[in-house]
């Protein structure tokens, strides 16, 4: 917001105060001011953003300076607050037993700019995102500039749920911060799942803003609009996701949670109790943003990977923004809305075209894709051997090194039996959320464990046979298909999970040749058809 707009809102919020508290309105120092409050029989006071009280009249407040404020605004709606059309102040009441007003806190609206910068690749995803943190950390200013965003840069039909004119300000035309984005107010706050399900079934939005999912109902209306294929963008109670997760009332929002009881192999093997808490459905919302401060944002990219994480008590670290930050992003268009790419796609992108049999080259390379999860990793010990740590490294050509820096650090591996001494800096790791594994003796097997399970060498070696049985079987179907073309009868395959079937399916058809899928259960395969039914195909 320019100086000028927002000095001629101000205007308008000093215009309804009364004219010995107006004297003391100074424009120059009122830039970070959040709030005037006035309460009976105290004095009047003014209220910045950190945290500073300013009195800015000895005497006390009194009914009538109460009066002449409310007389110039709008009648109270039920949740106690009125606002000054076209602009985004909000003027909150404090009433006595009886109703009579005591109380008012003015609440400063400001359009402030430039706090989705860092943020600004994800808003442009698609995806629905929820935002998570303490009153007055800016989140709904963050709803406020994605809602221009979504609805101007995008050009998508966007409407905002706005209860108590939070959002878009008071009065019937919606304040210009949020661009060309339609809004319905909503009469009072238990309305608020009513119009979010009639925003959508009367209105076709491509993107619904809602502020302050707090009930079931909501969250449940929330779950029906993202289902319906709506993008949705909102915030909710909550200062993290953890705490978020813990609420009965809006757990849905992140997929719920179910005690399951595991039998004892599976408990052993997860090291666990055999009644744990898993997830119970796929969350409503893809992302998770919490706001730490008013210039941190952690980000969650996977939802439901976060919260299989956390319900496990397994490590994970969010991806931390910065508002003042500044982000190169490829690209400030929304990437097209894709279906993540198949085996069969990365290996005819490297084979391009197949149309004859001496053309039928695979090299399917598996680095590629170990390469993706074996990302450079700086690890900070504490006491855990060094020269063990570097020779499990160095022995195991792992991606990673050992750093005697704590704010270079990406993984924190600590020995169990010093967590009391070291609780200075494993806090200090937590508040960095910083991954924290523990070893429970300096051997070299100990050691070793743990660093493989820091750097999710276990996924690795997964990855490494799912791509070692695959090409075994893509290489039997190139087999089959040669032998096929050069006249061979039909030719049935070994048998493969439904998976890979696809994927032999896939490059059969590729070379005009028919397959077809038989056997039952784990004896199910392919059979390719060749003699005499290719040639009268080929007529």
């Amino acid at each position: 917001m320019s100086n000028l707009q927002f000095q001629n809102d101000l205007d308008k919020l000093v215009e309804i105060l009364p004219d010995r508290i107006k004297c003391y309105i100074d424009y120059q120092k009122m830039e970070d001011v959040i709030e005037i409050v006035l309460d009976i029989g105290r004095p009047p006071e003014i209220r910045h953003s950190d945290g500073r009280i300013e009195y800015i009249d000895t005497s006390e407040t009194t009914y009538e300076d109460i009066d002449y404020i409310t007389s110039r605004v709008q009648e109270f709606t039920s949740d106690n607050r009125s606002g000054i059309p076209g602009t985004l102040h909000r003027i909150s009441a404090i009433r006595n037993r009886q109703g009579k007003v005591v109380g008012l806190t003015c609440r400063i609206g400001r359009v402030v700019t430039g706090t989705i910068s860092c943020i600004k690749d994800i808003c442009l995803q698609n995806k629905s995102i929820l935002f998570l943190g303490r009153p007055g950390v800016g989140k709904t200013t963050k709803l406020r500039e994605i809602s221009r965003l979504v609805a101007d840069e995008l050009g998508k039909r966007v409407v905002i749920v706005d209860t108590s004119n939070e959002i878009a300000g008071d009065g019937d035309t919606p304040h210009p911060a949020v661009g060309h984005a339609r809004r319905m107010q909503v009469r009072q706050p238990e309305f608020q799942k009513d119009v979010m399900i009639e925003a959508v079934e009367n209105h076709t939005p491509e993107v619904i803003v809602v502020d302050e999912i707090g009930t079931e109902a909501e969250a449940q209306a929330a779950r029906t609009i993202a289902e319906r294929g709506v993008m949705l963008i909102a915030t909710a109670h909550g200062n993290s996701l953890e705490s978020l997760i813990k609420n009965p009332t809006l757990s849905d929002l992140v997929g719920g949670i179910q005690s399951v009881t595991l039998g004892d192999d599976e408990a052993k093997r997860r090291s666990s109790q055999k009644t744990v808490l898993e997830r119970e459905k796929q969350p409503t919302f893809d992302i998770v943003i919490e706001i730490l401060d008013r210039n941190t944002l952690a980000v969650y990219k996977d939802t439901a990977e976060a919260v299989d994480y956390i319900l496990r008590g397994w490590p994970i670290r969010p991806e931390i923004r910065r508002v003042d930050k500044v982000y190169n992003f490829a690209s400030t268009q929304a990437p097209a809305v894709e279906k993540e790419p198949t085996v069969i796609d990365k290996i005819n992108a490297l084979d391009n075209k197949i149309e004859h049999p001496e053309s039928l080259k695979f090299s399917f390379s598996r680095q590629k894709y170990v390469d993706e999860v074996k990302k450079f990793k700086k690890i900070y010990l504490y006491a855990v051997s060094r020269s063990i740590a570097e020779k499990v490294i160095e022995r195991l050509d792992l991606n990673a090194e050992v750093t005697r820096n704590l704010d270079d650090a990406d993984i924190v591996i600590a020995h169990k039996n010093f967590v009391k001494g070291g609780a200075k800096v494993l806090s200090t790791a937590e508040e960095k959320r910083l991954q924290i594994f523990y070893v429970k003796t300096n051997s070299m097997a100990q050691i070793q464990k743990v660093i493989k399970e820091a750097l999710d060498i276990a996924e690795i070696n997964e990855r490494q046979t799912f791509y070692d049985i695959t090409e075994k079987a893509l290489d039997e179907a190139k087999s089959a298909i040669e032998k096929i073309l050069a006249g061979a009868d039909d030719i049935e395959l070994k048998p493969q999970n439904q998976h890979i079937r696809k994927l032999q399916h896939e490059l059969v058809e590729q070379h005009n040749l028919e397959s077809k899928s038989i056997g039952e259960g784990d004896s199910r395969h392919l059979r390719i058809v060749g003699g005499q039914d290719y040639k009268e195909k080929l007529g």
